[in-house]
């Protein structure tokens, strides 16, 4: 829509209330709203101000009035307000300099859907990401100098399977197994109405849904897969996303978690990213009769620029402490650094449910949730990006279960780092192909490292483990 058609769409839904919403640095939307009344075509325009300071990774103090850009092609109606509510996604602007902000996560998308035009090589990325979450009735933590926990409860987990029944809560049974959540009907699993509910709520949005399922691990691990997009839209909806699975928890007493790994023993939660790359209509990583699941020499180089960069890449495509306690080996995680047809044990797999030209793509597992997307989708084009401008070769594909290889063959597959701290040293000593069309910046790289190392890396290695009491107390 245009700013003009903004208004009339406004004006015939009934709104009340605009709600401008944009994106921090690590990944979390924000918000304020104005009356309706104060809704005007200027506003797309000149924008609105905002504390820059008060925001993750954005500006010091002393610089920090910052602009909101409203993009009218975002408009849609929130399906959760009390009062009838437009929201319009915005950019970030300095208003000093008149500039698109360089730390702005989804103007590092934009920048990245441009470069990916001027380099020739092709002039549209399509992004499927697979987002996994839990929904759990109660979460309570805490940590002090002198004590912490984590509670996690849920009707439908396992661990329930033996609770007493009340009248209040009946105990009937239907316990999703641990690591055995993949696709039971009700009433073993809990949560059909639930994700249904949250369809409907992003379809009202605009976002098309293929399918919706339990996952694999007990208590309410969700499956909500939307169509694919292109890259900056296609982050526009991992937002609305979060957004819809939080709010369909919330106002049915219960909560959403998009953490990677919030219970132990069983199963964690990726963002599989399905990728392609395109051009005049074509898929570019198809070729028919191919040496290997017809995929073309473009798509292996491709590969090859994730491989060789994966051990940096992961810093903004898995950047929290707790990806790297679902990125172990047994719980289906992508932890070999290989690519392989149909094979959930590599990293990368070619999915081969078609034969047809516009479904070849690759799934790169190893991202999650905890991403920011805008930024997470352009570093995974920028390092495809250069392995084809270099031409990379992948390998040979492994069409083997990578988790029940011989001891010495499995020493000759490289696997991902085990740590955030490692892969932030890896981004700040290997991040020349994230500069390339100024996508990524200097600026923005040194900030991202600084944060997640002082508020993450340092928040948890300064803490004592529970788990550390049971292991060292008697010591």
């Amino acid at each position: 829509m245009t700013p003009k058609e903004v208004l009339k769409f406004a004006k015939d839904k009934g709104a009340q209330f605009v709600d401008l919403r944009f994106i921090d640095l690590p990944g979390l939307w924000q918000h304020f709203s104005i009356p309706i009344s104060e809704l005007s075509e200027d506003i797309f325009t000149d924008g609105l101000g905002f504390d820059g300071s008060s925001i993750r990774g954005f500006q010091s103090i002393d610089e920090s009035d910052m602009l909101l850009i409203p993009d009218p092609t975002t408009a849609v109606m929130d399906p959760f307000t009390q009062h009838p509510t437009l929201v319009v996604i915005c950019d970030v602007k300095d208003p000093v300099t008149g500039e698109w902000y360089s730390r702005d996560p989804r103007h590092v998308a934009k920048k990245a859907e441009s470069y990916l035009k001027k380099t020739g090589l092709a002039d549209t990325i399509f992004i499927g990401p697979e987002l996994e979450f839990f929904f759990f009735d109660s979460v309570r933590f805490d940590q002090n100098t002198h004590s912490g926990f984590y509670f996690i409860d849920s009707e439908a987990g396992f661990w329930n399977a033996g609770k007493k029944s009340t009248p209040e809560q009946p105990n009937q049974g239907y316990k999703v197994r641990y690591k055995q959540g993949y696709f039971p009907v009700p009433p073993m699993d809990h949560f059909q109405d639930l994700r249904s509910e949250m369809v409907l709520a992003l379809q009202s949005v605009g976002i098309r849904v293929e399918v919706h399922h339990h996952e694999v691990a007990t208590a309410g691990q969700t499956e909500i897969d939307m169509r694919f997009g292109t890259l900056t839209k296609m982050a526009d909806s991992v937002c609305w996303y979060k957004y819809c699975a939080k709010q369909t928890a919330y106002r049915n007493g219960k909560s959403a978690t998009f953490m990677p790994k919030p219970l132990f023993q069983d199963n964690g939660s990726g963002m599989h990213t399905h990728q392609s790359l395109w051009k005049n209509g074509k898929n570019l990583f198809y070729k028919k009769g191919s040496p290997y699941a017809d995929i073309s020499d473009m798509c292996r180089w491709y590969i090859g620029g994730i491989l060789k960069h994966a051990p940096a890449l992961l810093a903004l495509i898995a950047p929290s402490t707790n990806s790297y306690k679902r990125l172990v080996p047994g719980y289906e995680a992508p932890i070999n650094l290989v690519y392989s047809q149909r094979n959930r044990s590599a990293c990368i797999r070619i999915p081969m449910y078609s034969k047809s030209e516009g479904a070849k793509r690759i799934e790169f597992r190893t991202p999650d949730p905890t991403c920011n997307p805008y930024l997470s989708f352009a570093a995974c084009l920028m390092a495809g990006l250069d392995g084809v401008a270099h031409k990379i070769d992948p390998g040979k594909p492994v069409d083997k279960d990578l988790y029940e290889l011989p001891e010495a063959e499995a020493k000759k597959i490289k696997q991902l780092p085990g740590s955030l701290d490692v892969v932030l040293d890896n981004l700040e000593k290997s991040h020349d192909w994230l500069l390339k069309g100024d996508v990524f910046t200097k600026d923005l790289i040194e900030t991202w490292i600084e944060y997640k190392r002082k508020n993450e890396v340092d928040a948890i290695r300064l803490r004592p483990h529970p788990w550390e009491f049971a292991m060292y107390y008697d010591i």
